[in-house]
């Protein structure tokens, strides 16, 4: 399929040139939120948004960061519209790469948030970005690109560039990145060099062709999706919290805290401190997953989720996490291509005691 993010791109350096106004955003985990930058304006995103100011001084450009780490394109397709879409980008990077597993339920989920990006009323132009664990090699990149090819959506890979020449020894991985996964200041530089040497080569398309020569091959096919590839169960996930739902509370409460910003993570959501305390939805769909903190600052309270009354196969939900990075946004599935119709829901604190540092907090369900 041809490359209509090109195109698209093309359309919004050629507004720049002009002197026009253009937002530019970025959808990610961790890397993309700047984690381990030495500031907010070291990131990649920035240095990439600084570009666009740069390259085009006459030009209005505005940046959004939707990064949040730990996260995946699950929880990603559910938070496009909130986090970056809601302010009518021109632009979108996304990159999942390194939090979605190589596995074709995210091939699904990344698919559901190109397609979501895709066809939102802004109509931007997406690219993108494959990061990567430099300590293995690791990442998505051979699912999320096949969905990138298959929408003409250009792909960007840190495997097959930096990753590649530090293998063969220009870098150490210690000059890269102190943990193995995310880049320190000359490891955002370097991310941000490559997507900026593919925006340069689209720049220099237009610069030596014009727009109105690219223009002829476009087709009505640039304003179509294609037929998905997965079965797209995803593209119109939902997150309910308690901003659009009212859940029957049994102990749980309501946390009345207001967020500041999207990377106030642990406010807004509902709160469970003693066992037998529950809180109940009923949501119709096909796909369910349940988002909650797991903490580092143990013991926490351990959660009971029963689905549609099932209670021989309930799913435990662990407040205590094992890692010891920080608390997470963890995402649990609990119904994957279910049967379409209402749903029961209940969570139910099994375990606490009067040593608990922190409350069992349960942020949101995602539904499709």
């Amino acid at each position: 399929m041809e490359n209509y993010s090109e195109i698209k791109l093309l359309h919004y350096m050629e507004r720049a040139q002009k002197g026009g106004e253009l937002t530019v955003g970025f959808l990610g985990g961790s890397i993309t939120q700047g984690s381990l930058a030495s500031s907010d304006t070291t990131s990649y995103a920035y240095l990439v948004y600084r570009w666009w100011c740069d390259t085009f001084p006459e030009a209005y450009i505005h940046y959004v960061n939707g990064g949040i780490g730990g996260t995946t394109s699950h929880f990603g397709v559910s938070r496009a519209v909130e986090d970056v879409l809601m302010y009518q980008p021109d632009v979108v990077f996304v990159d999942f790469s390194v939090n979605d597993e190589p596995e074709e339920f995210f091939q699904e989920t990344f698919e559901g948030l190109v397609r979501k990006l895709l066809g939102w009323g802004s109509n931007p132009a997406v690219v993108v970005l494959n990061n990567v664990y430099y300590d293995t090699g690791k990442n998505a990149q051979m699912y999320h690109n096949a969905i990138a090819e298959h929408y003409g959506v250009p792909y960007v890979s840190m495997l097959d560039t930096v990753y590649r020449r530090m293998k063969v020894g220009e870098y150490t991985r210690e000059e890269l990145t102190p943990d193995g996964l995310h880049p320190n200041d000359k490891g955002h530089v370097l991310v941000a060099a490559e997507l900026i040497r593919y925006l340069e080569q689209v720049k220099q398309k237009l610069d030596r062709e014009g727009l109105d020569g690219v223009l002829e091959r476009k087709s009505e096919k640039e304003s179509t999706l294609p037929t998905p590839l997965t079965e797209n169960a995803y593209q119109n996930a939902g997150l309910f919290s308690i901003r659009n739902c009212c859940p029957v509370l049994n102990g749980f409460r309501a946390d009345t805290r207001e967020k500041k910003g999207h990377l106030d993570f642990f406010k807004n959501g509902w709160i469970g401190k003693k066992e037998g305390d529950r809180i109940s939805f009923e949501v119709e769909c096909s796909c369910i997953a349940v988002q909650y903190r797991k903490t580092i600052q143990k013991p926490s309270p351990v959660a009971r989720l029963v689905l549609d009354g099932n209670r021989e196969h309930a799913i435990t939900l662990d407040g205590n996490f094992e890692e010891n990075w920080g608390d997470c946004l963890y995402l649990e599935t609990v119904l994957h291509h279910g049967v379409w119709k209402k749903h029961s829901v209940e969570i139910e604190i099994v375990q606490a005691h009067v040593e608990d540092k922190v409350p069992f907090y349960l942020l949101s369900l995602i539904v499709a």
